[in-house]
């Protein structure tokens, strides 16, 4: 009984946790600011919100294919809540893209194709959502419209001067924010696939 509390608690709070990323990320005021440094962020964090619940899930049932199931269940979330907020009023000009499915669909593959070995699903599922979910977040970042438009259409309220941003130099700190995510997303969700694994066990 705790455990099927747990499980079904766990998936709504990691789905809504993973939804409220996505908004963030599509703040235009964070965005126009910190353009590339709040696409790494972001990419990371959706990485690592998709892996936790999405091994959960797929080592809680061990039926491949639920890891997308639970990729669709953050986009429907998703849809739902974004378009909340645009009715609201809020100034979304990202167009919510599906980013987590094909890198859910990958974790999938890896629990079938080795036979639903969990240390393999941790190790190359890890490495395969944390490479790919930067890439594919990618989509997002092609699809939005001009940052600085929207900047100028909706006028930002005057910030106190501790939360006034500082350029970012971007080319100073590093050259592909894609290749920073994967790269960090890489190392970081194999840690993640090992919590949701280890979820279901204690």
């Amino acid at each position: 009984w705790l455990r099927r509390c747990t499980h079904y608690l766990f998936i709504v709070v990691v789905a809504v946790n993973s939804t409220l990323l996505t908004i963030n990320a599509g703040d235009y005021i964070f965005y126009t600011d910190w353009a590339w440094t709040s696409y790494t962020v972001f990419s990371i964090s959706q990485t690592l919100m998709l892996i936790v619940g999405a091994t959960y899930y797929l080592t809680f049932t061990g039926v491949p294919g639920t890891a997308t199931y639970y990729a669709l269940i953050m986009t429907v979330y998703t849809w739902i809540a974004k378009a909340a907020w645009f009715s609201l009023g809020y100034p979304y000009d990202f167009i919510v893209t599906p980013v987590w499915l094909p890198s859910a669909m990958l974790l999938d593959l890896v629990y079938w194709a080795t036979k639903k070995n969990k240390h393999s699903l941790i190790l190359f599922g890890g490495v395969l959502v944390g490479m790919s979910l930067p890439l594919f977040n990618m989509v997002n970042l092609i699809t939005v419209a001009d940052p600085l438009e929207t900047a100028f259409k909706y006028p930002r309220p005057t910030l106190p001067p501790y939360m006034t941003p500082i350029e970012p130099q971007v080319g100073k700190f590093y050259n592909s924010p894609v290749a920073l995510g994967a790269g960090a997303g890489a190392v970081l969700a194999c840690t993640f696939a090992a919590l949701g694994c280890k979820l279901n066990t204690w």
